[in-house]
């Protein structure tokens, strides 16, 4: 497929891709777009000159501030507009070529959260990434909970604090326990941490009672997006027995603003990693349903230098979207369109793709040098930390963008 739309060398947002997203200008209220290269595709303009009228629903949804009422009418319709989408960009007759305001620069674009987010719910599905936790904080011979290889852990965590890319956070304040102090203060975090995760959107609702199996889950995932679960990791050690994550998590977690779908994803399905003990009848499932999605996270200094600290990959996740689908489910819970499920922190296999500053300064005793001569074991005021993920394979390449979050000092 070639697009006769110019666009920027080798980007993220290919003909291959076309992203879902929610963004404005000056001029254009919030409203559905698609990304291709530089460009958006204004899906609310083009639904009101009718382009979309024989597709059977009120192109009223693409007016709206989240893509929830467009995601609600079923992939059987979403991935008629974005086949649409895509033939017009290879067509230079096509309605959008002819229709110069059908499209808009994203340098023009303030970008907004793509979903209203009802539910959210954080995994903890990469082993390596448990298994360097509990060799940290537990017995090294044994670092994973009893329960880990059994079920995708999980907790429920706070939707109202998921932010956009761009958005900046204040370094967060609680209750703590300083080492060697017989009582807790309260202050400013000084572990701050970022957490490289990815999470899926939840396109298709399930009644109360009713579990969704792994065979029907792929149905109920509309597409995904990075996301950066921040971590205040002293304030969560002091509080998190016996409920585990509250106010440590709960302050702030990034999004990025384009939903790469399900459809534009399967090209790069691969073999997950094998499951021993062999898991529950329910968390069984066929197929490949793990992705090869490169991900990378950068500290950029206040100078503007960046610096990349980790380097993983999705496909590394011991449990699949499918089973933590089920898992979620299994017990009657009801899904929501919109409700973001996320995978935990994604580490890989040595520590150049370690997900967390928790695991690359092993808990701060191993400081990293950065480009500009100044050390890091956690988050400093000022930083920004950029995380991106892309998938590549035979010449198509399906990226994410970026999710970008600058820390200011605390309030």
């Amino acid at each position: 497929m070639t697009p006769w739309l110019n666009t920027t060398p080798n980007p993220d947002f290919s003909i291959y891709n076309l992203p879902f997203g929610i963004f404005s200008t000056e001029e254009l209220s919030p409203r559905a777009g698609i990304a291709i290269g530089d460009q958006i595709v204004d899906l609310c303009e083009m639904g009101q000159q009718g382009y979309f009228a024989d597709l059977g629903f009120d192109s009223w949804v693409f007016e709206q501030k989240t893509l929830n009422r467009f995601i609600g009418l079923g992939k059987k319709t979403t991935n008629k507009v974005r086949i649409r989408v895509q033939e017009w960009l290879c067509d230079e007759a096509s309605p959008l070529a002819k229709h110069p305001a059908g499209l808009v620069a994203q340098s023009d674009v303030q970008m907004h959260l793509p979903v209203r987010v009802g539910d959210y719910t954080d995994f903890y599905s990469s082993i390596e990434h448990a298994t360097n936790v509990g060799m940290m904080f537990r017995d090294p011979e044994n670092a994973l909970l009893p329960n880990w290889k059994h079920i995708p852990v999980g907790y429920h965590g706070r939707a109202s604090s998921i932010i956009p890319s761009g958005i900046p956070i204040h370094r967060p304040k609680g209750q703590l326990m300083p080492k060697g102090a017989d009582k807790p203060v309260y202050k400013a975090s000084g572990r701050l941490d970022f957490e490289l995760e990815m999470a899926f959107i939840i396109g298709k609702e399930n009644e109360l009672g009713e579990p969704v199996s792994t065979s029907e889950a792929e149905d109920y995932i509309f597409g995904m997006v990075v996301f950066n679960d921040w971590s205040a990791r002293d304030i969560q050690k002091w509080e998190y027995v016996p409920l585990g994550p509250f106010l440590g998590k709960n302050f702030a977690s990034s999004a990025s603003p384009w939903v790469v779908t399900m459809e534009a994803l399967a090209p790069f399905r691969v073999q997950g990693p094998a499951q021993d003990p062999p898991v529950l009848p329910y968390l069984e499932y066929e197929g490949l349903h793990n992705y090869d999605i490169h991900l990378s996270v950068s500290i950029e200094t206040e100078d503007g230098t960046d610096n990349v600290v980790s380097q993983s990959n999705y496909k590394y996740m011991y449990w699949n979207m499918l089973q933590q689908l089920a898992h979620h489910t299994v017990n009657g819970c009801n899904m929501r369109i919109g409700d973001m499920l996320a995978s935990g922190t994604i580490s890989g296999k040595d520590a150049s793709a370690y997900g967390s500053m928790l695991e690359i300064s092993w808990s701060g005793s191993k400081p990293i040098t950065l480009a500009d001569g100044s050390t890091r074991t956690f988050i400093e005021d000022n930083d920004t930390v950029i995380m991106k993920g892309h998938a590549e394979k035979d010449g198509m390449r399906v990226g994410f963008g970026e999710v970008r979050t600058k820390v200011l000092p605390a309030k």
